[in-house]
């Protein structure tokens, strides 16, 4: 059999190997919490979660919800077929940067640096930094705006300053491990989305599990730019960074301070990874489903489609879905953003430390990298800044979107050409299935991308 036929052969099977390998880590995290007690059992998978817990949930940003919300309240459930269609797509892109991390002992940026041309990593360094203040502006107003739905008197400007200075003096002032704790309960706030939606009465569930396995379409002009915001905000560059320097900080917690002894990896190390990313990326887009879900139910019907920002999801629910939905919707937006704004300004100052071969790392104290912590700070500044001179969040976000559509395809690629180079990933270096799967996420984005930008133009 020709080279080529077995690799068209291995790519077609593709689908069904990575759902094996999502049932796979399904048996195994099972067997683990099967063998132990029930409430011990529990306990164990909690503290086996780590990294990829915290970077499937700060997806769901302010800006990832008003995109999601978006989806519902314009076309109903017809695009719910997106949650399923990206999980095994965004976990497998994670679980190919937690492998480097793991196995390399460096962060993405230190990789790149090291096995690529120096054009190539100022280049996406700056078009992260570029997308990761963006958003953070429009996170931070998003909170803002969400304080104010429960308080109307609360002062915008005091609140924006408020998020912007708690997130720093947290990711400077605490130690790693009390950190990451503070981040690993955060994302209890997304089960809000999911409260909120099961309040809801009256939904059609025959339906809205239809239209989950239904691909639906109309590629209108607005259909695919929402598409392509949908892929951009579920797949983005900066959770790439930050999944990849989490293992290292994880390795780093551990006892493994220097660069030798974090390099390698053992099969419990991957297996446990496996589990915590794939369970995060899971959790990740249930969430959501069930933000498409609440706005598919209540505004799609009334005709309410001008769904701007998170906030204005959150108070269009009110009258249709009742106060109990309404306050999750909106106390998910302030708790999510809290989880989600460190995580943008983080991945933003790890990818430029390691550009420049700074020290960096959440385990260092201020006084041991000030470059890491004043990169930090400067990307929360700018974000602070924008809800002030004038660019509404929207098209702060719309910015974002055409940044990350260029530079996802471009990190993408690179990912792949790192984790399947034997010399770097030895043993765990990237099969022939997963590196299919990749390109094809690849191509995706890249689409996605060029789409984005196209629809956005004036002439189109």
């Amino acid at each position: 059999m020709s080279k080529r036929k077995k690799i068209i052969e291995k790519v077609a099977e593709a689908p069904a190997i990575v759902l094996e390998k999502a049932v796979e880590g399904a048996r195994s995290l099972a067997k683990d919490v099967g063998n132990k007690r029930p409430l011990k059992g529990a306990r164990s998978f909690w503290h086996m979660l780590g990294p990829g817990l915290t970077t499937g949930a700060s997806d769901d940003d302010p800006a990832g919800i008003a995109t999601y919300s978006q989806a519902g309240a314009r076309y109903g459930n017809q695009l719910l077929w997106l949650a399923g269609f990206t999980f095994p797509l965004m976990a497998l892109v994670q679980e190919m940067c937690a492998r480097i991390g793991l196995v390399t002992g460096k962060g993405l940026a230190a990789n790149i640096r090291q096995y690529f041309p120096r054009w190539v990593l100022i280049t996406s360094t700056t078009l992260l930094f570029a997308a990761n203040t963006f958003n953070l502006g429009a996170d931070l107003g998003a909170m803002a705006n969400a304080v104010q739905l429960l308080l109307p008197t609360a002062d915008f400007t005091f609140l924006v300053i408020c998020f912007a200075g708690m997130s720093l003096l947290l990711q400077i002032f605490s130690t790693y491990a009390r950190y990451a704790k503070y981040l690993k309960y955060l994302t209890m706030f997304l089960f809000a989305y999911v409260f909120s939606a099961l309040l809801i009465r009256g939904l059609d569930w025959h339906a809205v599990f239809l239209s989950a396995i239904t691909p639906i379409t109309t590629f209108s002009r607005d259909q695919i730019i929402l598409i392509c915001g949908i892929l951009g905000t579920t797949i983005s560059p900066y959770l790439f960074f930050w999944q990849t320097s989490q293992e290292v900080e994880e390795e780093i917690l551990q006892g493994n301070t220097t660069l030798a002894k974090r390099q390698g990896a053992t099969n419990e190390e991957i297996r446990h990874m496996r589990i915590d990313v794939w369970v995060g990326m899971f959790f990740s887009n249930l969430v959501m489903f069930f933000i498409i879900v609440a706005c598919a139910g209540t505004l799609f019907p009334q005709g309410i489609t001008t769904i701007q920002t998170a906030a204005d999801a959150a108070k269009a629910l009110q009258p249709f879905a009742g106060n109990a939905s309404y306050l999750f919707f909106a106390l998910g937006i302030i708790g999510t953003g809290l989880l989600a704004v460190p995580v943008l300004a983080g991945s933003a100052s790890y990818a430029v430390a390691e550009s420049f071969g700074w020290k960096q790392g959440l385990f260092y104290k201020l006084n041991q990298a000030y470059a890491f912590y004043g990169v930090l700070i400067i990307a929360m500044i700018i974000g602070l800044l924008l809800n002030f001179v004038g660019i509404d969040p929207i098209k702060a976000l719309l910015y974002s979107a055409v940044v990350n559509g260029i530079i996802a395809p471009l990190v993408l690629v690179l990912i792949i050409l790192i984790s399947r180079d034997k010399k770097i990933m030895g043993a765990w270096q990237s099969g022939l299935v997963t590196q299919a799967c990749a390109w094809i996420i690849t191509i995706l984005m890249g689409v996605a991308g060029l789409a984005t930008i196209a629809a956005l133009l004036p002439f189109s």
